[in-house]
């Protein structure tokens, strides 16, 4: 079995960082010397690494495009077939049947902590527009509910306080492929997972452990178990660094590419002391799905309503984690429930309560450790489900399916209709969701769902995919950039009456031509919110590496 590298030591600091963002309310309190010194030393010691990791994606398209079908990696065959387990988790993650997941801002951090999930997921990635304001106020938001200080006053005069027991924190920074170009090194903008993880660790890590807890971390958008052990190694050396006994860092990866479906093990081992789990980001999965099949147009997935996890395709990617995990001792994580308690129709509101409760029994059927709700209303609806189906804190014993998903099973494309009404609906929550995103809120309520940038990134990818394959149609036509505009006016001008009233009149042009662009273009854009970035208010010349 490989060993493992030891923990890197980094050369003493040299040049520092220079922050190119607005002034924003209690910067000082968050960026300090001592806290940026460390930052510096994060992106110097581990920027290079990343790099080189991020330029070696592809490989996995590469094969597809080439006629391989892709397997799990050669190299590692001793990781899967050693037996080992990661460390037992901390005793306030041993059971997580609910995390309610959010984005950063005051009055949801409130709500959220108290919502009565066992877990909240802070979110500086999907569910956050990363401008600087919004970055920064979500640090100090975090420090003030780390030392249960956060209070808010909403415009109608209610007040919001933490009640006695609360939810374990986690947080979610920002992807390996996301830059920071408000803070710069030697003019190069620092990469925005170190920023996000960096800063939260650096001030919160040793008041959480004197509170009975840790510092705990979500991982997004991981394709290889390299870019874990750079996470492993950046954990390491932050203990070292801070004073932190081994293995007092703790995270979850979110398996929500398809390369890292069939790196599970390789995962889960590269973080064995620092990891508590893998979660079912199953929105990101089908993007991740597009984009490495988008060269083939004999493989193109159908309307994105028909996607559901009882597809087989998802069937299987949800069975090996879940073997994966138990094998190892962690927690499988199932997926998101985005429904928002629709209030003035009970009608449609127990149709969508009922659609939570059957994808929560088969998740917990299944085996899934816990789950995960957008919306506090649904907390007790998970709950009572996993209440029922697992009494214990989880379901970690559970014995191991015997037989193994093979790699046809993960890669099997469904089949299904294209419709015009699918190709509306994909316009339609991409440009919403891309609207509000450009105004700096990264969490939107869509047609009753909550919504984040996952959502958009499929939407998006089946337009182009669609559109770039001239897709069949049901009932005759193909999917055309003359549909897609058709589709995209008529829905911006809907929009645009809705927003009127926000300063500015909205961001529905902007929010259009970005769209468009993504989708018309002849090539594929990895990731939107990389195009849509320099867009934000107060994002500074862009510097790109």
């Amino acid at each position: 079995m490989p060993s493992r590298s030891p923990a890197p030591v980094l050369p003493h600091p040299s040049a520092g960082l220079r922050i190119v963002g607005p002034p924003c309310p209690r910067a000082e309190q968050v960026l300090t010397r001592e806290a940026l010194r460390f930052l510096e030393e994060l992106d110097r010691g581990f920027g290079p690494t990343r790099r080189r990791l991020l330029a070696r994606r592809g490989a996995f398209r590469a094969a597809l495009r080439a006629g391989r079908t892709p397997g799990f990696p050669p190299e590692t065959r001793s990781v899967r077939r050693s037996d080992w387990k990661i460390p037992s988790p901390p005793a306030d993650l041993r059971d997580r049947r609910v995390e309610i997941t959010g984005p950063v801002d005051r009055k949801m951090i409130i709500n959220a902590l108290n919502s009565g999930a066992k877990v909240y997921m802070a979110d500086f990635e999907d569910a956050h527009s990363p401008t600087w304001v919004g970055t920064i106020a979500g640090q100090v938001n975090l420090w003030d509910a780390v030392r249960r200080r956060i209070e808010y006053r909403s415009p109608d005069g209610r007040d919001y306080r933490l009640n006695d027991r609360t939810a374990t924190l986690m947080v979610r920074p920002r992807g390996w492929h996301l830059l920071e170009r408000h803070v710069r090194r030697r003019e190069r903008p620092i990469s925005a997972s170190l920023f996000d993880y960096g800063l939260f660790l650096f001030h919160n890590a040793v008041e959480l452990r004197r509170r009975g807890t840790g510092p705990y971390f979500y991982l997004p958008k991981l394709e290889h178990y390299l870019e874990a052990r750079l996470w492993n190694d950046v954990f390491s050396f932050s203990e070292g660094r801070l004073g932190l006994p081994p293995g007092t860092i703790r995270a979850t990866v979110l398996i929500e590419t398809l390369p890292a479906a069939f790196q599970m093990d390789e995962i889960l081992w590269e973080l064995r002391d620092h990891s508590v789990g893998l979660n079912c980001g199953r929105w990101d999965y089908l993007f991740s799905f597009v984009k490495q099949f988008r060269d083939d147009g004999k493989r193109l997935f159908p309307d994105r309503a028909l996607l559901t996890m009882s597809t087989p395709f998802l069937t299987a990617y949800s069975h090996r984690l879940i073997a994966t995990c138990h094998r190892r001792g962690a927690h499988a994580m199932g997926g998101m429930a985005a429904q928002i308690p629709i209030r003035e129709d009970p009608t449609a509101n127990a149709e969508a309560i009922a659609r939570v409760v059957a994808d929560k029994e088969r998740e917990v059927r299944a085996g899934h450790d816990g789950t995960w709700v957008a919306h506090p209303g649904l907390v007790p609806v998970a709950e009572k489900v996993f209440d029922l189906e697992m009494p214990r804190p989880n379901q970690i014993d559970r014995p191991v399916r015997e037989e193994a998903v093979r790699p046809h099973e993960l890669l099997a494309i469904p089949s299904g209709p294209i419709t015009r009404e699918g190709v509306r609906r994909n316009t339609r929550v991409a440009l919403r969701y891309l609207e509000s995103w450009l105004r700096g809120i990264g969490c939107v309520p869509i047609d009753h769902l909550m919504e984040d940038a996952a959502t958009v990134e499929i939407a998006r990818s089946q337009l182009w995919q669609w559109i770039h394959h001239r897709a069949p149609l049901e009932g005759g036509g193909v999917v055309d950039p003359r549909l897609f505009r058709s589709f995209l006016s008529s829905e911006s001008e809907e929009l645009r009456s809705e927003v009127a009233e926000v300063p500015g009149g909205g961001a529905v042009d902007r929010a259009g031509a970005l769209l468009n662009r993504a989708v018309s273009s002849r090539s594929f854009v990895e990731f939107i919110t990389l195009l849509a970035y320099p867009e934000l208010a107060d994002a500074p010349p862009g510097v790109t590496s």
